[in-house]
């Protein structure tokens, strides 16, 4: 099927949905189907929108279909010594570049490089009226609409369809090196906010509960400057930790009970939580596996100044934390303007919408 079939025939399905009020399930590879809720309706197919459409490796600059293979976007960055910074998790071969924007995916180098988001410079979409939109552009200063393109950043599909993303990459890293150091909690938690403060090149602090990972990356002189001052123990084994951190294949996040994702400042001391823990982002990011009940790790997390997602578990109900009065109203006003017939995703991610 050509590019443009491809598209035409997604428009015709969408504009028949939304007359007949039809929801549509939009999938592609199918690789984050357990993220959100539980959604029903006739599945819309878009993994035959794909293929590099550009890519400028001077200008850092790529601009691919949503449906195309995440694999194959960093391959092709690969051979000319680039990546896609926000380092995101694939959760299975199939994984695409739509399906990682939508849910807004970024790797253990967020803290440190940036978000998903943050290198998004321009989207096409499908509305809910079938309408073919484009939004930013493949250059940082053309800023029209470029808000709206991070805007569905994260969004699960339930604002339109991603049809094409213009994406800011980075060059490779010179060098790479792990430690790893034995400490407690308190203590790692102290390094690794005082290791951000002091523009080390860090890529990855993951506190495990014994020891504290460390992942550098960059010059040669830079990484071993920041190695002698940080300590520690070379760690033979650090490329596979932080593979796995990412694409959650330890022990921890395949063990037995729900595993839920806290975002917090990265200056909160500890979350007292019943089960077991993994603190990623330096100290902003908590990966918990507990059996405590929703209720209480919704009201930990905005305690905290943060927020909760069932990330992983039997319960496809309670997974997002409750929105405030005020914000839940903005978001049924986006979904309204994007999706007026409320025909994407529907419930994907609240109830009330």
């Amino acid at each position: 099927m050509s590019d443009n079939t491809a598209t035409e025939s997604i428009i015709e399905q969408v504009r028949s949905a939304a007359a007949a009020k039809t929801p549509l399930v939009i999938r592609a590879g199918g690789s984050k189907d357990f993220l959100g809720r539980h959604t029903q309706g006739t599945q819309l197919d878009i993994s035959a929108v794909r293929g590099i459409v550009r890519y400028e490796p001077t200008e850092l600059v790529i601009t691919a279909r949503a449906g195309t293979p995440l694999s194959e976007i960093e391959a092709a960055l690969a051979e000319r010594g680039q990546m896609l910074a926000f380092e995101p998790p694939h959760f299975g071969p199939t994984a695409t570049l739509g399906g990682t924007l939508a849910c807004g995916l970024s790797g253990p180098a967020r803290p440190f490089r940036g978000s998903a988001r943050d290198f998004v410079l321009g989207m096409k979409i499908i509305n809910g009226a079938g309408e073919h939109l484009s939004f930013g552009g493949e250059v940082m200063k053309n800023v029209a609409g470029y808000d709206v393109s991070r805007l569905m950043c994260g969004a699960y599909g339930t604002l339109g369809v991603l049809m094409e993303i213009s994406l800011k990459v980075l060059p490779l890293p010179a060098v790479e090196s792990y430690l790893h150091l034995e400490l407690d909690a308190e203590s790692a938690l102290t390094d690794m906010a005082n290791w951000q403060r002091d523009a080390l090149p860090v890529s990855g602090l993951c506190y495990d509960g014994d020891r504290l990972h460390v992942r550098l990356s960059g010059a040669d002189q830079a990484v071993a400057a920041a190695r002698r001052r940080m300590g520690g123990e070379p760690d033979p084994r650090g490329a596979q930790f932080w593979e796995h951190l990412r694409e959650q294949q330890s022990a921890f996040f395949t063990s037995a009970g729900d595993l839920w994702r806290v975002s917090v400042p990265s200056n909160t001391r500890r979350i007292a939580v019943q089960g077991k823990q993994r603190i990623d982002w330096g100290g902003a990011l908590y990966w918990l596996k507990t059996d405590a009940s929703a209720e209480s790790i919704f009201t930990m997390a905005a305690a905290a100044g943060g927020h909760a997602m069932r990330f992983r578990g039997s319960d496809r109900d309670t997974v997002f934390q409750p929105l405030p009065a005020g914000l839940l109203a903005l978001h049924k006003r986006l979904k309204l303007a994007f999706d007026p017939h409320g025909i994407f995703n529907i419930g994907r991610m609240y109830p009330e919408m």
